[in-house]
């Protein structure tokens, strides 16, 4: 929806740079750290926090790293008890990415008492030479016993973040982690394709020809996920995304959408604002793109000035972010229903985007209906391709 220039920003995304060690296919800005420096930035946050705190009335938190559950209990509380000062606590919904390898029950009590109330789990594979190969910290017993620790502390909303196409997997190993991931019964799933981003040690080994690539084999792999997942209780409402669907209790955010869908990545595929913090962190509020510093020391220095560490912000002209906007929302199954783009964006996606809609609809890639446009299956296999059709 269009928003107010006055109404405070309702979603908020906190980056945590620190990692144990590098994964060997990750391109986010993360670092192996100090505890030092790990107290530095806590400071610095909580600084952010409170530059930012009269703008913020949030529906949904969300910390992504990097590796948040990293942090010690001393810093989360430090972290929590300033969210709490400044009046940003008690979302509907608030998440806290972690490591299996990093879950502990008095961080995870802590976090229950102050509301955090949904945990990602990166768990990437349960094979342990593939976790290895990624260069994961965390063995697969290490899943099972952190998932029974949250379990344990009151969480749940848990999800499972699984991997596929990882090299040398094969359908034998992806089914059998499929199916010991359904059996754990969490409540949302997400899963996605390895990735060959430039400066990584994956791509490097691609390049260097210590494997290849079979594009049939990830796309066998990801029709696999899909029909296991729907089999498995869980509803696919974006293209790397599954959660369970319970109304009764658990209110959803549209008819189409399952209840457990993650509520902040929603808000992004739909185009709403929100304030990004930390070392790296976009942000998007009233029309305004901005991008913190993907330095964490220059991410400090700033702070400890009295300033928001902004490298770069950008007004985006209406007619550009509109068609950003529909290319995030064709990600989800339910696409864009015509009504809410009209709302999001001022501008009417049967106008202005008529002959893009009508090409992926003569590829089989889209369906029009009267009062919605969505991918069909197959197109949303080939969604970044479609997606790019509507950008301006």
């Amino acid at each position: 929806m269009l928003e107010s220039s006055s109404a405070p920003i309702t979603s908020l995304y906190i980056h945590v740079p620190f990692c144990a060690q590098k994964c060997a296919y990750c391109a986010f800005y993360s670092e192996a750290s100090s505890g030092e420096l790990i107290n530095r930035y806590t400071a610095a946050l909580v600084r952010e926090l409170e530059i930012v705190a009269h703008d913020l009335k949030p529906k949904t938190i969300f910390f992504g790293g990097g590796t948040p559950s990293l942090l010690n209990f001393r810093q989360w509380e430090t972290i929590l008890r300033a969210m709490e000062k400044f009046n940003l606590l008690g979302a509907e919904e608030f998440t806290v990415e972690s490591n299996p390898a990093t879950v502990s029950p008095d961080k995870s009590k802590l976090l229950r008492d102050f509301g955090v109330n949904r945990i990602s789990m990166g768990v990437q594979s349960l094979d342990e030479k593939l976790l290895d190969r990624l260069g994961r910290i965390h063995s697969r017993e290490q899943v099972f016993k952190s998932f029974d620790i949250l379990r344990a502390a009151g969480f749940g909303n848990i999800n499972l973040d699984l991997m596929f196409a990882i090299p040398t997997q094969t359908m034998d190993i992806w089914r059998a982690t499929l199916n010991e991931a359904m059996a754990m019964q969490s409540e949302h799933l997400s899963s996605y394709e390895v990735i060959y981003e430039d400066d990584t040690p994956l791509y490097e080994q691609l390049k260097a020809g210590e494997f290849s690539v079979d594009e049939d084999l990830a796309c066998e792999m990801y029709e696999e996920l899909v029909s296991r997942a729907l089999n498995g209780g869980f509803h696919q409402y974006e293209i790397a995304n599954f959660a369970r669907d319970s109304k009764s209790t658990h209110p959803s955010i549209h008819p189409s959408i399952p209840s457990h869908a993650c509520k902040h990545n929603v808000n992004y595929w739909r185009g709403g604002s929100y304030h990004g913090l930390g070392p790296s962190a976009t942000g998007y509020v009233r029309g305004v793109r901005t991008k913190n510093w993907a330095n964490t020391q220059l991410y400090c220095d700033q702070l400890e000035k009295g300033k928001r560490a902004i490298e770069s912000s950008e007004e985006l002209p209406p007619l550009r972010r509109a068609g950003e906007i529909a290319a995030f929302g064709l990600r989800m199954n339910a696409g864009w229903p015509l009504a809410d783009f009209k709302r999001a964006t001022g501008f009417d996606l049967q106008n202005e985007w008529a002959r893009e809609m009508e090409q992926l609809e003569e590829r089989g890639w889209a369906k029009r209906q009267q009062d919605q446009f969505h991918l069909t299956h197959q197109g949303l296999r080939f969604a970044d391709a479609a997606a790019e059709m509507f950008l301006r």
